[in-house]
């Protein structure tokens, strides 16, 4: 009896070492969940909202999970934020920059460890350490901005509130400038940093309309920052004397279209960001080739066409 029994046990025993341990048992699922990571430079903004959301919706669809985190428009935290998901194990890393430059380190200790960066919104400068680049056209939404602003300001003068370690608002200036040195009537008056938030821009647009009396436009880099302008113009009683133009398509920014605060905005299309985004990740995985950047077009909403880009639920950045 004894001798079966310890015959027994040795056979379950060798049974789980073949099974648990190794040895030629079966792998682990090929199609087991994979997890990806990304870093926003802030969620405070209901472009990032629908971007993260177009992530989402296709690496659910794989069955996958999307690690969501804030960077607050901190580059230090953003630093921090990267590592962490490299430290999870990431299978790839969706980055919205703080700083163009700034973002460099983290890219080489991503690189160094096999996990590839996509960024999303807004292109980094060493475009060699990230395997895709997915952003809007940004140059030509400024170009739009400057375009519509020339249709009914033609004799312009124009401050412009930045966000200048960003390389899509770079390109945004870049673009306005570009079309409003066509325009003789445009002259701009200054360049100022805004921050792209609301919060950040009001003071700035206070302070210009102080020094420049005779300013009549403004072209802030987003939606937010408009806003913030908007609510400075107001309050100093000048907000129908200055025409505003800016890039982003959120629902408030179309709002102030309707409400003939806003002039225009440049529509981004925050969520196909994402969807392609997360498309070249798995292109990626599965061995095709990625383009190093993707460019999702953009579209001018002024109050002809604002009823339709809200029916629409789209928002910008």
């Amino acid at each position: 009896m004894l001798k079966k029994l310890f015959l027994g046990v040795s056979a379950i025993s060798i049974l789980f070492l073949h099974l648990g341990c190794g040895g030629n048992g079966p792998a682990p699922e090929e199609n087991s969940s994979r997890k990806f990571g990304v870093v926003y430079q802030t969620l405070n903004n209901p472009f990032f909202v629908d971007l993260n959301n177009g992530l989402k919706e296709v690496i659910a669809a794989h069955g996958d999970e999307l690690i969501t985190l804030d960077s607050q428009f901190n580059s230090l935290k953003q630093k921090n934020d990267i590592s962490d998901l490299i430290l999870q194990g990431a299978d790839a890393i969706f980055i919205n920059p703080v700083n163009w430059e700034g973002i460099k380190g983290s890219l080489i200790q991503a690189k160094e460890k096999g996990i590839p960066c996509i960024i999303v919104d807004a292109p980094v400068k060493d475009e060699d350490l990230v395997l895709c680049q997915v952003a809007s056209d940004n140059v030509e939404a400024g170009r739009l901005a400057a375009r519509a602003l020339a249709e009914v300001q033609p004799e312009s003068k124009v401050v412009i509130l930045h966000l200048s370690v960003n390389k899509a608002c770079i390109d945004r200036v870049d673009g306005f400038k570009e079309e409003a040195a066509k325009h003789p009537g445009i002259e701009i008056l200054d360049i100022q940093e805004g921050e792209g938030t609301r919060e950040g821009a009001r003071p700035v647009m206070r302070d210009l309309i102080g020094r420049f009396p005779e300013l009549n436009a403004v072209f802030p880099i987003n939606d937010p920052s408009a806003l913030g302008a908007i609510s400075a113009l107001e309050s100093a009683g000048k907000l129908d004397e200055v025409t505003v133009v800016t890039v982003d398509g959120s629902k408030e920014g179309i709002a102030a279209i309707k409400a003939g605060k806003l002039h225009s905005t440049s529509a981004q299309f925050p969520k196909e960001i994402g969807k392609a985004a997360a498309e070249q990740a798995y292109k990626h995985i599965n061995g095709e080739e990625v383009p190093k950047n993707v460019v999702i077009p953009v579209e001018l909403v002024t109050a002809k066409n604002a009823d339709d880009f809200l029916s629409e639920g789209e928002s910008g950045s």
